[in-house]
């Protein structure tokens, strides 16, 4: 029987776990990423979540993840007066189960990748994605320099603003801004009482922001200042660190924690992003083209599950195939995966609209919480236990739709 071979279109996240979950499944993968070398935005870190790395233990693949990754038992929140409105963790319900973990993006992608080039996995670099045909039998692919390849399968990782999905439909909606900026960086500087390995949330007067003191001493943080209208292209790009430095103290002065301090403390320059979801995309797959990752269900970063989601994605996918003839794996990949990706979204886009509420907002945020989390803890229960719970059964057989 001849080797089925894919096209994996992106180096994200998605990109080398799909690759390497297929070939476990027999699937022969090539992976092409737009960028020179593995991507990384300088000062982004992410979480991965326990579910995720149930996905990436069923291919073998977890260990290399934690050894870049800082374990985060708790994720604890913070009002802008300093008060402590309660905490919730980030291990499965198994008792003793092992946290999620908090990684810098360059670190966790260098680390996927190499793990995949280990594996044997072909990966092309400075390989972008300009066209795709598809026929009943296969995918013809076309690159910026004028290359082609041609595959049994062709999937889309390449992210919110993907080349597959807008040849896949060609009218389909662009993504959706959300009304937050985003800015990052690693302090030379631990506030004190902070305790390695736990994110501390801290919902300002006028702003939210997150930071976690790493075992290196260092203190990795974000800040998401408000911007309700969206800014126009170049126009986040171009703030310089000093212009940023002075808006995140503007917002963060007033406020009894230690985001003003670590700003300070952190060596520049500062640089931001904006960020945009998918609330739905109409088409996931035709023909022997399918969408997986941020390409079919972007996130915000405030559901926390954006890489997770898209290694759940990549294991789910490679099982589809290894049971199931392509149309039909498709198929059933998509039925599997789009309710609880498109709940994912919906709730970080939520958290993301409410993070910075006028005054009233956070007094009745501010009082509600800790009652909510309070009853939450005594019940065993968590509002975020649904997406952690999930896990992967990769012996388990995939039946048709």
């Amino acid at each position: 029987m001849p080797t089925v071979r894919a096209l994996v279109i992106g180096g994200g996240v998605a990109g080398p776990v799909v690759a390497m979950a297929l070939q476990r499944v027999g699937v022969e993968a090539t992976v092409h990423e737009a960028y020179a070398a593995p991507a990384g935005d300088v000062g982004a870190w992410l979480g991965v979540q326990v579910n995720g790395l149930d996905a990436l233990r069923a291919i073998g693949a977890d260990r290399a993840v934690l050894e870049v990754g800082v374990p985060t038992p708790v994720i604890e929140f913070r009002s802008g007066t300093g008060r402590v409105l309660g905490a919730v963790p980030t291990a499965g319900p198994a008792p003793g189960a092992a946290p999620g973990v908090s990684a810098k993006r360059s670190d966790l992608y260098r680390a996927l990748h190499g793990e995949a080039l280990r594996r044997g996995i072909d990966i092309r670099y400075g390989s972008r994605l300009t066209g795709a045909r598809s026929t009943p039998e296969g995918v013809t692919a076309t690159f910026a320099d004028g290359g082609t390849a041609s595959a049994d399968l062709l999937i889309g990782a390449d992210g919110v603003r993907s080349t597959v999905r807008a040849l896949l439909d060609p009218g389909c909606p662009p993504p959706r801004y959300v009304p937050v900026l985003n800015t990052a960086g690693y302090a030379d500087h631990t506030p004190p009482g902070a305790e390695v390995g736990r994110l501390t949330m801290v919902f300002g007067r006028r702003a939210f922001a997150g930071y976690l003191a790493a075992p290196t001493g260092q203190t990795w943080w974000f800040a998401n200042p408000p911007l309700p209208v969206e800014p126009g292209p170049g126009e986040v790009a171009a703030i310089h660190d000093g212009a940023w430095r002075a808006r995140l103290l503007d917002l963060h002065r007033a406020d009894r924690s230690p985001v003003a301090d670590l700003v300070e403390a952190t060596p520049g320059p500062l640089r931001g992003w904006t960020t945009y979801d998918l609330p739905t995309v109409r088409r996931w797959h035709g023909g022997r083209v399918v969408l997986i990752g941020d390409a079919a269900h972007a996130t915000s970063p405030a559901a926390g599950q954006g890489a997770s989601l898209a290694v759940e994605d990549a294991v789910t996918l490679a099982r589809c195939l290894r049971d199931l003839p392509v149309p039909q794996a498709l198929a059933r990949f998509e039925q599997l995966r789009r309710t609880r990706v498109e709940r994912a979204v919906a709730q970080g886009f939520r958290t993301s609209s409410a993070k910075s509420p006028p005054a009233v907002g956070r007094v009745v945020r501010d009082l509600v919480m800790p009652v909510a989390l309070r009853w939450a803890a005594a019940r065993g229960s968590d509002p975020q236990a649904w997406f952690r719970a999930h896990r992967v059964d990769w012996d388990a057989p995939v039946g048709a739709a």
